[in-house]
């Protein structure tokens, strides 16, 4: 059975195989530019979370097999998807007249890096060579402006190869990173949910100048904010005397609660949808397509207020949900077996029926109050019309955990 149609059939199966197991799955296992199995394994690490990436790259690395450099650099690339840059995997074997560089990574903020993947700093890199695919991609046309390059290297000791770059005229082109360090910063990128902090989070994979310190201090604020917040939603004149404690005030409701809910409402959904929905940020996911596209957020039971459970929803959220073809919102509760699910159109149109707050930063969001009228029977309010919005109809059921 073909890769994909195993994953569809049964994902469980997949999940406990090594990657090179994976891989002899794919296609005819032999791992060549053009190939069915090349394609087959790229859109295979496109559905799986990034958790499974990092395990296929710990194995390549420290379990090397047949083609597992090959692996290596696909794995990168889709972490790479995974930082939300456009990606083009690179060729696996470099021909004539053609860029043979491991892949071109081009950020949202127009920035653009050419990647060369290596398990191992024990042979010395043509440094040459790499900063000649700068000038072939313009020439072609392939890019606009002038990239940087990223040299993503397998191994943390990269003391050679760091000195070799020193020591070069390309010096201030090129910036190297190991390939758990990377991992680090995609994991970092999928727990916040500010798009100011992801794009700070790419900007260190840029060339800078480190004379002067206030950049690098403004990714590691910005970054410490967003997470201390962790998308931290301010009290209005209706929020209940006791702490907030939905995901916003996770010490309260307990993060470890949270998560688990997260996930398993996603589950959910993933199998409703059909598509294996990944982890964007802390509240959004998408499929490999990014056409199915959903934030899911998750409150605590409020005992003693008019409402019983409490979000908020941001305008990011929206701008994100905006640009799918197929846009859901799912509003869970850390102690419901059910789930909210809105098509984001049913929630665009009660927006303007919702109470807003701009807290200090200036970043509006919209207050989202479910009420129980009376046991299982659940509304969302709406201030500003003429009646609330029955729930019912959005209603799922979520297998207890």
């Amino acid at each position: 059975m073909a890769l994909l149609d195993l994953w569809n059939a049964n994902k469980d199966a997949v999940a406990s195989l090594k990657i090179e197991q994976v891989l002899a799955t794919a296609g005819d296992g032999n791992l060549r530019d053009d190939s069915g199995c090349a394609s087959e394994l790229r859109k295979y690490l496109g559905l799986i979370p990034l958790k499974t990436l990092a395990e296929y790259a710990e194995r390549c690395l420290t379990n090397p097999f047949t083609s597992s450099g090959l692996v290596l650099q696909d794995i990168v690339n889709e972490i790479g998807r995974r930082l939300d840059y456009e990606v083009t995997n690179g060729r696996y074997q470099g021909i004539k007249g053609q860029v043979g560089c491991d892949g071109i990574w081009c950020s949202p903020e127009g920035q653009s890096i050419v990647v060369e993947v290596k398990t191992t700093d024990a042979y010395r890199i043509k440094l040459e060579t790499i900063a000649g695919y700068q000038k072939a991609l313009l020439t072609q046309g392939k890019l606009t402006h002038p990239p940087s390059i990223l040299i993503i290297v397998g191994r943390n000791d990269t003391g050679e190869l760091e000195a070799q770059v020193r020591g070069s005229r390309h010096a201030w082109d090129i910036r190297l990173i190991s390939v758990d360090a990377l991992l680090k910063l995609a994991r970092l990128k999928q727990e916040t949910d500010d798009p100011e902090t992801a794009e700070k989070i790419r900007a260190l994979l840029i060339p800078i100048d480190y004379t002067r310190l206030d950049d690098i201090i403004d990714v590691m604020f910005t970054t410490a904010k967003d997470l201390g917040e962790a998308g931290e939603e301010a009290l209005s004149d209706q929020a209940p005397s006791t702490p907030l404690t939905t995901e916003e005030g996770a010490p309260s409701a307990g993060l470890a609660a949270i998560n688990l809910k997260r996930e398993q409402l996603i589950k959910t959904m993933s199998t409703n949808l059909t598509t294996a929905l990944l982890k964007k940020s802390r509240a959004t996911y998408w499929d490999s397509s990014h056409e199915t596209r959903v934030v899911c957020s998750i409150s605590k039971a409020y005992a003693d207020s008019v409402y019983r459970y409490w979000y908020a929803y941001h305008p990011s959220w929206d701008a994100f949900l905006a640009e799918g073809k197929h846009s859901y919102v799912i509003w869970g509760g850390v102690d419901l077996n059910i789930a909210f699910v809105m098509p984001r159109g049913e929630l665009l149109s009660k927006l303007p029926q919702m109470t807003t707050t701009t807290p200090p930063n200036g970043k509006q969001y919209w207050h989202v109050k479910i009420l129980e009228r009376s046991s299982g029977n659940y509304f969302l309010q709406l201030p500003h019309a003429a009646r609330d919005l029955p729930l019912a109809p959005f209603q799922v059921d979520i297998p207890l955990i």
